[in-house]
């Protein structure tokens, strides 16, 4: 699994079931087998950290909040370079508890520079999912289009077919209508 599909995994741990959000993280033992899954231990402080991670890029993503935002996640974590091997590699120093929530941030910021604009929330204003835009036109909307896509896709198309709401209105309008020189109550013309 690479960073980008940990990050939208930690994004996407909110969805909308049965009509309302549900907290996929909400669960300790969920979160934990999580974040043994992507190199963490699972702790109680580790998970609070991730969370936290998480609703915050949650709301940058959305615009709801500016990447600023990210910055009291990253106090105090260091990049150091190591060299492995032939290479020369950057490693990031965080308390043990902080490393994955710092990763998670630290792949948002790549994305940002890599990839900017393909993160983005489900255009459906009712799913709470993202989305990372890998079509080569960058014109991705919804999270799935199996679902997301064809709701709102079957939702347009039916209220394209539906006649107006102000139809029925407008048909007993005109058969009010006033007619010159014709009394609407009924008998001789209107003097």
């Amino acid at each position: 699994m690479t960073a980008g599909e940990a990050l939208l995994e930690a994004l996407n741990s909110t969805p909308v079931r049965d009509g309302g959000p549900v907290d996929l993280w909400l669960d300790g033992p969920e979160l934990s087998r999580w974040a043994i899954r992507h190199g963490g231990e699972g702790t109680a402080a580790e998970r609070e950290w991730l969370r936290t991670t998480r609703d915050t890029l949650q709301a940058v993503v959305r615009g709801e909040s500016g990447p600023d935002a990210l910055l009291p996640l990253l106090s105090g974590v260091r990049k150091v370079p190591r060299v492995v091997g032939a290479r020369l590699e950057w490693a990031v120093e965080v308390e043990t508890e902080r490393r994955l929530a710092v990763e998670l941030v630290l792949e948002w910021a790549r994305l940002q520079t890599s990839s900017p604009g393909r993160l983005r929330p489900c255009a459906n204003s009712e799913c709470r999912l993202f989305l990372l835009d890998r079509s080569r036109a960058n014109t991705a909307r919804w999270c799935s289009m199996k679902t997301c896509g064809n709701r709102l896709k079957a939702r347009r198309h039916h209220e394209r077919r539906r006649p107006a709401p102000t139809a029925a209105s407008d048909a007993a309008e005109s058969r009010s209508v006033r007619r010159p020189g014709v009394n609407p109550r009924g008998g001789g013309p209107v003097t």
